[in-house]
């Protein structure tokens, strides 16, 4: 069934396409999570102003959100804004959250039609009161959709995220016993959805950027040369195939290897 859409979503006789059945559905990865990198440079190499770059990211979210939806994807965290972006110069942090308020509104409609259910991670209660309201607005409109749940990652840090977790343990009176991997897990701002098994880096850069520090633990990692605006469903699919080729072990030893150490 995921198939049949997707394939009637995509251009007949395309790369997408052709990729698209090479995808074995029985084995997607659960959760995908991308670091969106490279606007900046996008925008720098076609002499236009950085906020071009974000500008231009927009449709890369849109494709990649929409394609996950029709693949069969649980769960999509994109890393959109960190705490450390605030650093930037203020009329680029400015655009932004101009962006990110228009796309929501733009949008809506969309995540709603393809059953989509939004949510933001961070530390939200830091933003503007207008960004808070909209991301409030969509998370309410959309909290009854069943299909993709689509995380947006904002005023966001993974160190940040595990304090906040530490913090909320104790003041839930939990005590040293009772701190385990899966109760810290229950105080993160993803608690009930599975950890990312693919983790997608775009630009080339071959770094995690203090992003989803705990739920990464064991995520393949693929890194694409491709800058953020020029990413596409292609790319994506081209991520999933080379998921499934990878053979996930969690640190142990295949059977056969087991053996032959015996």
């Amino acid at each position: 069934m995921a198939l049949d859409e997707l394939l009637a979503w995509l251009p007949p006789g395309s790369p997408e396409e052709a990729l698209a059945r090479q995808v074995n559905f029985e084995q997607l990865p659960a959760h995908i999570a991308i670091i969106m990198d490279g606007n900046g440079r996008w925008a720098s190499r076609r002499h236009l102003p950085r906020v071009e770059g974000h500008r231009a990211g927009i449709n890369a979210v849109r494709d990649v959100v929409e394609t996950s939806a029709r693949l069969g994807v649980e769960v999509l965290t994109l890393f959109a804004f960190s705490t450390e972006n605030w650093k930037r110069p203020e009329a680029e942090v400015s655009m932004l959250m101009a962006l990110l308020k228009r796309y929501l509104r733009i949008e809506l409609g969309t995540l709603l039609q393809n059953n989509i259910r939004f949510r933001v991670i961070g530390r939200v209660q830091d933003l503007a009161p207008d960004i808070q309201q909209e991301l409030a607005d969509a998370e309410a409109r959309t909290a009854a959709n069943t299909g993709l749940l689509f995380n947006i990652a904002l005023n966001y840090s993974g160190r940040t995220e595990i304090t906040d977790a530490v913090r909320r343990m104790i003041e839930s009176g939990v005590s040293p016993r009772e701190v385990t991997e899966q109760r810290v897990s229950d105080f993160l701002y993803t608690a009930g959805q599975p950890d990312p098994d693919l983790l997608i880096r775009t630009s080339g850069e071959m770094r995690v950027s203090n992003f989803l520090l705990w739920q990464i633990a064991y995520a393949e990692i693929w890194v694409t040369d491709t800058f953020w605006p020029d990413f596409r469903a292609r790319h994506l699919l081209d991520g999933i195939l080379e998921f499934q080729k990878r053979d996930r072990r969690y640190g142990g030893l295949k059977p056969s290897r087991v053996a032959t150490l015996r």
